[in-house]
């Protein structure tokens, strides 16, 4: 196993958020496996290795630097991932694809772990002859069912929530409900689900206003392995493992009085609680290092082969796309102009 260098532009300040938190845990996780070390590019830190002093400068065999046989960057920052790709054009590496619609290809030689199956479908399509995988994010062992009294009716975090939510849904329920609004960080946020009834969480209009999509959206999938129950939009990745009806409920159904009757049921119900903390059980840190294994052993045959290998699959990019528009159309054409 190559040693695995997960780079992100710095670990303090404006770099915190959910992002950073889940390349953090994949590079713990990788940690059971092989070697592997947070890098940052941007920001300098004290605790951390900076990407520019472990790059050779122009040999890329230079002795004790990190070679195409020894190592592999994994990059998981969107925004900053053309630029970083160019720069690690003689070592091997890796995309960690959470978030989509940046807008930039990926060279087919670069593998795809996608966190989500809503990001691997999008990279299916944009990527159609590279290595794709699915390794989904972490929940901490911290975010459990402590089966307690639940003190508080409803919980929101200002972060990403629609204009719909804070400004009507939330209001009409202050009147009749205890609601606890978090606008700050929360040290112990697994405790406060777990005082927690209902968790809501809508980020549909946060991410169609960013332009890009939720990567996976964490919170509610910790909320729910808390034991709370979760009205939540079901944009992007959140997909992947929401089912209204059966393991949350839809928020934003069709008019607030709505919203307002069903969480009032909810709350009435208060002894119902969602799927056991078993159903959450392929995103525990045992079953996503057995998965992580089986993939970076892939991905380092791959890198062991690739240098060797000579007849490239054609990518489906805009210009194949376009060529074969117009066989198609000519085909058509000449099946329709043909005698019979």
């Amino acid at each position: 196993m190559r040693k695995l260098y997960f780079l992100v532009p710095g670990t303090t300040g404006k770099f915190g958020g959910g992002g950073l938190w889940a390349e953090l845990n994949t590079c713990k996780l990788a940690q059971q496996i092989c070697e592997a070390e947070i890098v940052t590019y941007r920001q300098r830190e004290s605790e951390q290795a900076f990407l520019a002093d472990i790059l050779p400068d122009s040999d890329p065999e230079a002795r004790g630097k990190p070679n195409r046989q020894s190592a592999i960057f994994i990059i998981g920052w969107g925004f900053d991932a053309p630029k970083i790709i160019t720069q690690l054009s003689r070592q091997n590496v890796v995309y960690h694809a959470h978030s989509t619609n940046y807008g930039f290809s990926l060279p087919p030689d670069v593998p795809i772990i996608t966190v989500s199956r809503n990001t691997m479908g999008y990279w299916g399509e944009k990527a159609t002859s590279s290595l794709i995988y699915y390794l989904p994010n972490q929940i901490s062992d911290e975010f459990c069912n402590l089966q307690q009294t639940r003190d508080i009716d409803i919980l929101v975090q200002t972060r990403k929530s629609s204009e719909y939510l804070l400004q009507q849904l939330i209001p009409a329920l202050q009147d009749l409900y205890r609601v606890e609004i978090i606008d700050s960080y929360v040290r112990d946020l697994a405790g406060l689900f777990n005082r927690s009834k209902i968790y809501l969480y809508d980020s549909a209009e946060y991410w169609a206003t960013s332009g890009v999509t939720e990567g996976f959206g964490l919170p509610p999938l910790e909320a729910l392995a808390c034991g709370c129950q979760v009205f939540s939009s079901v944009n992007h990745g959140l997909a992947d493992y929401l089912d209204p009806g059966f393991n949350c409920h839809k928020i934003a159904g069709y008019a607030l009085e709505y919203d307002l009757k069903r969480i009032k049921q909810v709350l009435q119900l208060s002894n119902s609680e969602p799927d056991s903390p078993d159903s959450w059980g392929e995103y525990r840190s045992d079953r996503l290092i057995a998965k992580l294994q089986v993939i970076l052993t892939e991905i380092n045959q791959f890198f062991d082969e690739q240098p060797h290998l000579k007849t490239k699959i054609e990518n489906l990019d805009s210009r194949r796309i376009q060529k074969l528009k117009i066989q198609q159309f000519w085909g058509k054409l000449q099946r329709k102009l043909s005698p019979k």
